[in-house]
């Protein structure tokens, strides 16, 4: 670890070895990465192994519905100009695949962790950060997440009274509500183009009042705090008035709002935005997302979109017509179960797009479509449905096991 004193006790050093010789039989026998279970294993063996490893660390905690594993990327990167840091990059971010990710950064400074909503409050009462970033909560895996209005309470009373810099998108009511509980809080203005699930006040319940990128509650006077930082255009406003470009190579007005957000984290750590965003520059693809891959002589542009909000900044990135798209949907355990959030997502948007619809779902999401007065296709696996499309690069658009899948398929 970093600094004089080893925080390892015997005990630990007994659960992080463990843990990585799990993790390496794991990948010997081809069952993925093996982090999850390496880390169970260890906190198995010593329950408090976690914060041990953070003990020395200055960790961020990021947690959202969307954009998670990319901002955590983004911010490992700007942080690497002030010392090593140690990231679950691939976005294993429950407490096992967190443990396993920190006993691999022995040398680190920062700690850059990825934490799945449901579990922000206990990861950030075990980690001691000094930051935590949080960029927006919609619906999400209907069947396992909590209603989001229920997710933001426990973000709220979990992190009360916090002493991390809380580092929280303005623009999404819901996360205004949960960072509220704490003292020290740096408002972003990363915008939101999903605003389905904040229309009543997460205070008192009253109709929330949305005058152009404004917002407030008529009833009790809950309102939008004003930002020290803000995405305006290809630009960050820093809390000077400094206008900083960004320069990505991620598509979309999403990931320059997930830049915003990092640069106002780098900064917590004495990491000017200059410096931080010419170094999100080197971010190219995310765990495959947005790669864009040759498959039989295609070219094909990898996509991720697990839920409405989702899909809605997808369909704003994508070519446009008449480019071909494969939508993709299982609903497998990690993607949740019930696909009624389906009917939340707005397919008109591919009106004049060639579509062709492939997953386990594929007949969910059909009807849907139909419903959408969308021409479209059905076919039984991306070869198929690569065949089935005109030319042109092709969009394909998947849910989380769909996009698992696609990346087998292509070998990406």
């Amino acid at each position: 670890m970093a600094g004089n004193s080893d925080p390892l006790t015997p005990r630990a050093k007994l659960a992080v070895t463990a843990g990585k010789a799990v993790a390496a039989a794991s990948r010997a026998a081809g069952r993925g990465s093996g982090s999850v279970i390496g880390g169970r294993v260890a906190l198995k063996l010593d329950p408090d192994l976690l914060g041990r490893l953070a003990q020395n660390l200055d960790v961020v905690l990021v947690s959202a519905t969307n954009g998670k594993t990319t901002t955590t990327r983004l911010i490992a990167e700007a942080l690497r100009a002030a010392g090593p840091v140690v990231s679950n990059a691939l976005g294993a971010n429950m407490p096992a695949g967190i443990t396993s990710a920190l006993a691999g950064g022995s040398d680190a400074k920062f700690g850059v962790i990825e934490v799945d909503e449901k579990y922000l409050a206990g990861v950030a009462r075990d980690t001691g950060p000094k930051c935590i970033a949080l960029l927006n909560l919609s619906r999400d895996q209907l069947d396992r997440a909590a209603e989001t209005r229920m997710l933001a309470e426990n973000w709220r009373e979990g992190l009360a009274g916090s002493k991390a810099v809380i580092v929280a998108n303005c623009d999404d009511p819901l996360v205004v509500w949960a960072a509220s509980s704490s003292p020290n809080v740096i408002w972003v203005a990363a915008g939101q183009m999903w605003k389905d699930d904040a229309w009543s006040c997460p205070s008192c319940g009253g109709v929330m009042q949305r005058p152009g990128d404004d917002w407030f509650c008529g009833e009790c006077g809950f309102r939008r705090p004003t930002p020290a930082w803000a995405l305006s255009g290809d630009h960050v406003l820093d809390p000077h008035g400094s206008a900083w470009p960004i320069h990505l190579q991620l598509p979309g007005r999403a990931n320059k709002a997930n830049a915003a957000s990092s640069a106002a984290v780098a900064a917590v750590f004495g990491v000017p935005p200059q410096v931080a965003l010419e170094r999100m520059y080197q971010v190219q693809a995310v765990a495959g997302r947005y790669d864009v891959v040759q498959f039989q002589g295609r070219d094909l542009r990898l996509l991720l979109a697990k839920n409405p909000a989702g899909w809605l900044e997808t369909f704003s990135l994508i070519d446009p017509p008449p480019a071909p798209v494969i939508l993709s949907v299982n609903a497998r355990g990690a993607d949740g179960t019930d696909t009624s959030w389906l009917w939340d997502v707005d397919y008109t948007r591919l009106t004049g797009h060639p579509i062709v619809v492939i997953g386990d779902r594929k007949l969910d999401l059909a009807v849907r479509l139909e419903v959408a007065n969308q021409h479209f296709q059905v076919c039984e696996n991306l070869d198929q449905a690569v065949q089935a499309c005109p030319p042109g690069r092709i969009e394909v658009i998947a849910n989380y096991t769909a996009f698992q899948d696609l990346r087998r398929r292509v070998g990406n």
